[in-house]
């Protein structure tokens, strides 16, 4: 089994600067994608950014730019810069198993830390 916990989120001005992190334990060597993902107020959940084979990445063109996904051993980080009010919602941590190619099948997911934009 794989366990996610995501920290991090705060309460920032428009333009500050966060970083997420995500930490797997658990039954972590056959992972192969991880993910960040956000619901915003009264919008479904979306792909923000994701990490694949040979640290490969993707990054949802709203943020495009403004944020940088890298991992470090058994942390997978989120760093947001130039923040805007729209990026106020709740960020989840993702994993998956097999390929990276696009937002869907991440099996295991975090509890969700909050970022709030004013």
């Amino acid at each position: 089994d794989v366990q996610l916990v995501e920290s991090g989120g705060d309460s920032v001005q428009a333009g500050g600067t966060l970083r997420l992190s995500c930490a797997l334990s658990g039954y972590t060597y056959s992972i192969q994608c991880l993910g960040w993902f956000r619901q915003r107020p009264g919008q479904e959940r979306e792909g923000v950014a994701r990490i694949g084979y040979l640290d490969s990445v993707v990054y949802a063109d709203s943020v495009k730019g403004r944020f940088t996904i890298y991992k470090i051993r058994d942390t997978v980080v989120l760093q947001m810069n130039s923040l805007k009010t729209e990026d106020t919602g709740m960020y989840y941590c993702a994993a998956r198993f097999g390929s990276c190619r696009d937002w869907l099948g991440f099996t295991y997911w975090g509890q969700g830390t909050q970022v709030t934009v004013s």
